[in-house]
């Protein structure tokens, strides 16, 4: 393997991203019978098969004439990069982009033995075959035209990359804001529990541990207000006036959390639905609720349009 430039190792980084994306989008493709965009960015190339590509490249160049050292190379060297992805995207967007939780000898869900063992040999195929052939059809380039084309694609993938990390943090803050609104959905369920049991005058005022779905909670707490409604007028004097004005608070807290909720699962821009629907594994052990829920909203919007 020779030694090659900086522009050289950008394309082949560049061109490794897109077969990466043929590669994936044609399989879960195929097999959701429907084409999808697979990936992180919206353009037709995957950082994470580019930057494995290369990685598997750099690794392996100082035992190129020994093959058991460039498996281990390669294995020791993807699973370094898939497990520092992992981590890191989720850090950052609180979501998982695959999961290896069902597979056995797994750590924490990122890396697991299975895809171990296959790095290595992939690296074996990577440096010992396909890469030959690249090599030897991205060479015979002129070197000028790969400088140009390498420059657009730079700007292009700059460009897309940018506004999918915006989206998918954004995306978080969408997580993170369906959760609070639960949760303060469900502090206001436990205090009209509290009100009944009081005006019920129960001794001992019962909380009920919930573990509702959100669609269920809403149902429940407006069920509750309309029932304290019907209470009140049938039964004026059985509600205190700062009782009443409790009641009413917490209607309003709610109606602003509904209204949160219906905010947040509009997903107007482009790029945040592009991503739930070209990543539909995508896992979160945290917010799992809310992201099935933004799934959803994404299916309803294209089964309305």
């Amino acid at each position: 393997m020779q030694q090659y430039t900086v522009i050289q190792w950008l394309f082949f980084f560049y061109f490794y991203c897109f077969f990466g994306w043929i590669f994936e989008s044609t399989y879960v493709s195929a097999k959701s019978r429907k084409f999808v965009n697979r990936g992180f960015m919206r353009g037709p190339f995957l950082p994470i098969y580019g930057s494995g590509a290369i990685m598997m490249l750099v690794v392996s160049m100082p035992f190129q004439d020994n093959i058991l050292l460039t498996y281990i190379a390669g294995c020791i060297g993807a699973t370094a990069l898939e497990l520092a992805t992992g981590v890191i995207m989720e850090a950052l967007f609180k979501v998982r982009y695959w999961d290896y939780s069902s597979q056995k000898f797994n750590y924490k869900g990122h890396i697991c033995l299975s895809s171990t063992i296959a790095w290595g040999f992939l690296t074996i195929l990577m440096t010992g075959f396909l890469h030959r052939g690249v090599e030897k059809v991205i060479l015979a380039i002129p070197y000028m035209a790969v400088t140009v084309i390498t420059m657009v694609v730079t700007v292009y993938i700059i460009i897309d990359f940018t506004l999918s990390f915006k989206a998918a943090m954004d995306l978080r803050d969408i997580l993170i804001g369906l959760e609070k609104a639960k949760e303060e959905m469900e502090r206001i369920q436990k205090r009209l529990d509290v009100i009944i049991a009081v005006v019920n005058d129960e001794r001992e005022t019962y909380r009920q541990e919930r573990n509702m779905r959100i669609d269920e909670l809403m149902e429940n707490i407006e069920g509750t207000f309309s029932s304290l409604k019907e209470r009140i007028k049938v039964s004026p004097s059985d509600f205190m006036e700062e009782v009443r004005e409790e009641i009413a608070e917490l209607r309003s807290r709610y109606s602003i959390e509904k209204e949160h909720r219906r905010q947040f699962r509009r997903l107007k821009d482009f790029y945040q639905r592009s991503i739930i629907k070209g990543n539909p594994t995508m896992y979160s052990k945290r917010f799992g609720e809310a992201l099935e829920e933004l799934k959803k909203a994404v299916q309803e919007r294209r089964k309305n349009k």
